[in-house]
């Protein structure tokens, strides 16, 4: 197109500009020669003068145009190119951050618990061996008595009345036996002089043997007189702590040796005490097995320490011994009965309570700890998650021993003493994926060596 110019060099506004044009004037007027420009610059070269503001003024529209359009292009190349591109263009997220730590290898050993309950190695109920009425009760409930204290009294008038009875029954079988002897003694001299019969003689000797086991039979009623007598006084059989009494003063009790007799208390003696629990066959087994690999001694044929404590506390602060495991299995629950035996010097421990006790599964020995945490279960697999020299997780199978007292799982085999393992984070970690491995420390047992459990 051709441009039309007015008198002072401009367009004109009824026409369209052309870019290219006004670029090529805009060329060929800064290739102009100086020389050129020379009258330019006079005064009296008014028209001069009034194009210059024209041209600066169409320039800085072209400019910002020109900036526009670049800033268009380059939005355009950013965001059609992300588009294009995907998420395969970004920049990969940086590998998650997990704590890491060599397991810790200590001397320990190895314990199995068990659940059982207190009882007391003497344990009474106190029945009467005589009929009679109470006459007193000597005890208060629930106190701590010694052997041969008195517990009761049953009214002992009609005991001592038959004692005397049978003392004169006695003096009379006594009396039977020396006159028997007396005749005895003049047959005997009579039968030496032929003046006595030999029937007479053992006529003499037959009533003696009479009275004498008539005397035998009196005073074997005196001593079970006073023997019933003896039983109107009822007294502890054991040492230990009473129950409460069953019969008030005024009933009539009634004894003997078998029936229906009367219960008057019960007791029970204190120290020692006993814990009893049952131990699974397969508990059992693998007792016997480290038996017989020599690991550990027998607890039929060794006096095996344990430890025991009471339901509420976390420390093992009872120090006992096995005294008894059973000669056979239940059958219906397929357990055997053991007993072990503590001292209960203040008292504390009261028959029925339950307690645990453990006994030791090895001898002191390097094992293997990691926090229990740490461990990941896989249906039946258990696993702990390891990070190899390139950072990725490395997931080992182990087999699990018991957990120590501070929460620590003993490991018995699966990893080695120098191997990484995730402490912190696991659900950041994924088996085969990279991760970011932070230093970490495992701590150490804060109870003695020896404090498995399972």
């Amino acid at each position: 197109m051709i441009e039309k110019r007015n008198r002072n060099g401009g367009r004109g506004r009824d026409e369209e500009p052309d870019e290219e044009s006004d670029l090529a004037v805009t060329e060929a007027e800064a290739r102009a020669p100086k020389t050129q420009e020379a009258p330019a610059r006079k005064p009296s070269a008014a028209p001069k003068v009034e194009t210059t503001p024209s041209r600066g003024k169409g320039g800085g529209t072209r400019l910002f145009l020109l900036l526009v359009v670049i800033a268009l292009a380059a939005f355009g190349y950013r965001y059609w190119g992300f588009w294009q591109t995907g998420p395969a263009t970004q920049a990969a997220p940086p590998a998650p951050p997990v704590t890491v730590a060599k397991p810790l290898v200590t001397e320990l050993q190895e314990w199995s618990d068990f659940t059982g309950q207190f009882e007391a190695p003497e344990s009474v109920e106190v029945r009467a061996r005589v009929s009679g009425y109470l006459e007193s009760v000597n005890f208060t409930d629930g106190q701590l008595v010694k052997k041969g204290d008195l517990l009761f009294v049953i009214e002992p008038r009609p005991f001592e009345l038959a004692l005397e009875t049978s003392k004169a029954q006695l003096a009379q079988t006594e009396a039977q036996v020396q006159l028997a002897q007396q005749q005895l003694d003049r047959t005997a001299q009579l039968r030496k002089n032929d003046y006595a019969t030999k029937e007479t003689y053992d006529e003499r000797v037959s009533q003696l043997a009479i009275a004498t086991a008539s005397r035998d039979a009196a005073l074997a009623a005196v001593n079970q007189a006073q023997l019933n007598l003896d039983y109107t006084r009822v007294t502890a059989p054991v040492a230990g702590r009473m129950g409460r009494h069953e019969v008030s003063v005024g009933n009539l009790v009634m004894g003997g040796t078998s029936g229906n007799t009367t219960l008057l208390t019960t007791i029970v003696s204190l120290d020692p005490i006993w814990l009893t629990f049952n131990v699974s066959e397969g508990d059992g087994m693998t007792y016997k097995r480290l038996v017989q690999k020599g690991e550990i001694k027998s607890a039929r044929d060794n006096i095996i320490e344990v430890q025991g404590q009471l339901m509420d506390e976390k420390t093992w602060t009872l120090k006992g011994s096995i005294n008894f495991v059973d000669n056979q299995y239940d059958r219906s629950s397929g357990t055997i009965r053991v007993r072990a035996a503590f001292a209960n010097p203040n008292l504390f421990i009261t028959p029925g309570q339950f307690g645990r006790v453990r006994v030791p599964m090895s001898q002191l020995h390097p094992t293997i700890l990691v926090p229990d945490a740490a461990v990941v279960t896989d249906q039946s697999v258990k696993l702990l998650f390891t990070v190899g020299p390139d950072g990725t997780v490395v997931p080992k199978p182990v087999e699990l021993g018991p957990v120590t007292d501070d929460g620590l799982r003993i490991i018995r085999s699966g990893i080695t003493p120098d191997d990484q393992v995730i402490i912190n984070g696991l659900l950041r970690a994924q088996p085969g994926a990279k991760v970011t491995p932070e230093e970490g420390k495992i701590g150490a047992a804060a109870a003695p060596p020896g404090t498995g459990s399972p």
